[in-house]
């Protein structure tokens, strides 16, 4: 694992890409739909928390308006992919 970072952009990215990685690391089932959604919802996860801490140090505003953006359409995701597993009488992990 990489050493934290003194700056704290950086130790917040690096934060969360770790927590991403180690949420992904799931069970696979063998079913390429489920393991998909499963692994996908913390990924997207990861993705928001990133655009978060783009949008606490950045000052950029393109890519302040990318972060918005990925933040909303991660978030649609992570709720239709929660309801397919839901609907099939699945947990997330």
């Amino acid at each position: 694992a990489p050493v934290p970072s003194g700056n704290p952009a950086v130790r917040a990215y690096q934060e969360a890409n770790d927590r991403m990685h180690a949420d992904m690391t799931i069970d696979f089932t063998g079913d390429a739909d489920v393991d998909f959604m499963r692994g996908m919802i913390p990924h997207h996860q990861g993705a928001i928390e990133m655009a978060e801490h783009q949008l606490r140090y950045s000052t950029d505003p393109q890519i302040r308006t990318l972060a918005r953006g990925i933040i909303g359409a991660q978030r649609r995701e992570i709720t239709f992919m929660r309801a397919w597993l839901k609907e099939r009488g699945l947990s997330e992990t």
